[in-house]
């Protein structure tokens, strides 16, 4: 029986469950990159023991699965067009390898977002990655993300 409550109150569960599930796909996205393997044996792993469980004393969020599917599986399929993206805001001599691996995780979810879910205004975009930036980098990383979020954003979506 589901338990009755605000709609306030669901909508920051959703908002929580989006957010987490924009955590674990730059988790997921990293994993394949250092890996190798699948975006769909990833997704899997990540939907079946990850997501929501405590692994070695963390807790992981519960995260809308339906979302992270989507996001990790675009991103995958559209890496090239993501990457192609990041490297023409680049500033000249630097390339895409220089980025820290966690970093271009980031982007190309972020990224992904901004290409495939023009239904997510783009200030919640750039804001949720800049967060999951925040949880990974306490240098100038989080700057870098919003500057590269941000320019490609008004490109993207200049409709």
């Amino acid at each position: 029986m589901a338990v009755k409550s605000s709609s306030g109150t669901q909508a920051k569960a959703g908002s929580a469950a989006r957010s987490a599930a924009r955590l674990g796909a730059v988790q997921a996205l990293y994993q394949i990159e250092m890996t190798w393997d699948s975006a769909g044996n990833i997704v899997a792993e990540f939907i079946d023991h990850r997501l929501g469980e405590i692994i070695e004393g963390d807790h992981y969020a519960a995260a809308d699965k339906v979302f992270f599917n989507i996001l990790v599986r675009d991103a995958g399929e559209r890496m090239a067009e993501i990457d192609d993206h990041v490297t023409g805001v680049l500033a000249k001599g630097w390339t895409l390898k220089r980025i820290e691996p966690v970093a271009r995780a980031i982007l190309r979810a972020g990224i992904c977002e901004l290409i495939t879910r023009p239904d997510v205004p783009t200030a919640v975009v750039i804001n949720e990655y800049i967060d999951v930036a925040k949880a990974f980098f306490d240098d100038s990383t989080p700057g870098f993300i919003n500057g590269v979020l941000d320019k490609l954003a008004k490109n993207i979506r200049k409709k």
